[in-house]
């Protein structure tokens, strides 16, 4: 079974999704792949202790501070290579950016394999379940472009201007989605 509820956040409403074990699901509204990893209907319950958890914890990333993901029982749905790559977002730290050229090189690594597109991470960053918790929009194009953000690209930004990130070699494409 799943459950959802919302947060009013300052980057718009955040629906929050999970099963028995944890948070399957938090994406800002009008995202692409809103929900999509769920599958089957939730149901509102709003008062479960998880939801209060998450809660906490983005009430404390919005006001500054650098919570932990660890404190909290993610369970994205998703393959495995997309949960490989998930994974290595979660590593990214507060404040800072990777691309998605890093990640690819992360990701061959970890399937000992020469290389591994960017595109292919690209997929799987972009179709993380779990936005703002599992720091999807702190990855950037190889050229500094602020590109492939499920949530929009000015709300990457605010997020990464919120975490205090450096910006200065970093620029919204005017065309394409290079990364």
């Amino acid at each position: 079974m799943y459950y959802r509820t919302t947060y009013p956040s300052p980057v718009g409403i955040i629906t929050l999704a999970s099963n028995e074990s944890g948070l399957v699901g938090a994406w800002i509204e009008g995202q692409k792949y809103h929900g999509a990893t769920i599958p089957e209907d939730t149901i509102e319950h709003g008062d479960m202790p998880l939801f209060d958890t998450v809660k906490k914890w983005l009430d404390k990333y919005f006001a500054g501070e650098k919570p932990d993901i660890s404190e909290l029982p993610l369970r994205p749905i998703g393959s495995g290579f997309r949960q490989e790559v998930w994974s290595i977002l979660c590593e990214i730290p507060y404040g800072e950016v990777i691309t998605y050229g890093d990640i690819a090189k992360k990701m061959a690594a970890k399937m000992n394999k020469e290389s591994m597109s960017s595109q292919a991470v690209g997929g799987a960053v972009g179709h993380n379940p779990i936005s703002i918790i599992v720091p999807c929009h702190r990855v950037v194009g190889s050229n500094g472009s602020l590109t492939g953000y499920a949530g929009g690209v000015h709300t990457k930004v605010k997020l990464l201007e919120l975490e205090g990130a450096d910006m200065s070699g970093l620029f919204v494409p005017t065309k394409g989605t290079a990364l």
